[in-house]
């Protein structure tokens, strides 16, 4: 084991693996995610019925069967799906945003969420379908064709990221004109089901809708987190990345596809939750001051994220419960205003 400045470098007795750590990063991580296990007992505890004393008790199999009917079947589904969600969506907007080169860079712009909003409404409207599983199956077909569709157009010689997101843009607002015309022509009846998912919410969350995040991560994530190994290298650009023996658009590709699927899978068992992809990477660069995109750093930060909000937007005094999406959309539009600020004062200087 040896150190080199702000990094320890682990390495096997036999010195044939070994593994670079930034310490800085490392400890934001784990106090990242000390932080995320206190406000999922928090949010296992919302309410009067089973604080969070007796939520760590169920949790540790001493409960009675009141309080594990309302933990293992009402909020734990909700608290991991908030988690995971907001995990997908920190991976994805990492990966996006060092992609493109570009703080706005995240797979609400590039349009996956609009994808997968497209694909759910049509699920719902036109085909008629009234499964949770078929809604998610559209909702993801169609967010991984809209991310096909934008790296296909903006194509020429490679991928730029200023193309990337202004593409993305443009497909997002057809996407959205897509999805306003289904709602117009659809019942009333049909029309506020699919309004509900298009807010973005996690309420009614059961096991049904974990497995499917789940499993996506645990086999993206450590693909991402291994191919995210090269972003730093990538964000010195294409010629030096490639100089240093990267094959830069194959690795770029398959980058972009699992940041995609990542969000899509998140997208579509939960709506359209926005900013959370384009909040975490840029929080987590701040807290942990480590080059590259952060894959881990954001994935934790994304899940404190979301889950925070989430219990937020149970716990706020308003005549019905709060879809987690309002919440994050309208804190969302305030950090981008600020980002958009701070870019434009740091071009003025």
């Amino acid at each position: 084991m040896s150190v080199h400045g702000a990094h320890r470098v682990l390495r096997t007795p036999s010195r044939r693996i070994s593994l670079r750590i930034h310490l800085r990063a490392a400890a934001v991580v784990l106090g990242l995610l000390a932080a995320v296990c206190g406000v999922a007992l928090a949010a296992m505890g919302t309410g009067s019925a089973v604080p969070v004393d007796e939520v760590v008790t169920t949790l540790l199999g001493r409960g009675d069967a009141m309080s594990e009917m309302v933990v293992f079947e009402l909020r734990a589904p909700r608290a991991l799906l908030a988690l995971l969600v907001g995990a997908a969506l920190g991976a994805g907007g990492a990966v996006v945003q060092s992609l493109s080169r570009n703080p706005l860079g995240s797979p609400d712009v590039i349009g996956v969420n609009a994808g997968a909003a497209a694909g759910a409404v049509l699920m719902i409207l036109v085909v008629g379908a009234v499964t949770p599983a078929a809604v998610t199956a559209g909702a993801l077909a169609c967010g991984l064709a809209a991310a096909l569709a934008v790296y296909v157009l903006s194509f020429k010689r490679g991928v730029q990221g200023t193309r990337l997101v202004l593409v993305g843009i443009g497909v997002t607002a057809a996407l959205h004109s897509m999805t306003a015309y289904l709602l117009t022509r659809a019942d009333l009846y049909e029309s506020q089901g699919a309004k509900v998912w298009l807010v973005g919410s996690l309420a009614g969350a059961g096991w049904e809708r974990v497995w499917p995040v789940a499993g996506a991560l645990v086999v993206l994530l450590p693909v991402t987190l291994g191919l995210g190994r090269s972003l730093a290298i990538m964000e010195m650009g294409d010629d030096a990345a490639a100089a240093l023996g990267l094959t830069v658009e194959r690795l770029r590709l398959a980058l972009l596809l699992s940041a995609v699927a990542l969000s899509g899978v998140a997208v579509s068992v939960a709506g359209p939750i926005g900013f959370v992809a384009l909040a975490a990477p840029q929080l987590a660069r701040r807290l942990t001051r480590a080059p590259g995109a952060g894959v881990a750093a954001a994935a934790v930060t994304g899940a404190l994220l979301l889950a925070a909000a989430d219990l937020t937007a149970q716990r706020l005094p308003t005549p019905g419960q709060l879809p987690v999406g309002v919440l994050t959309g309208g804190l969302g539009g305030i950090y981008l205003a600020w980002l958009l600020h701070r870019e434009w004062r740091a071009g003025r200087s």
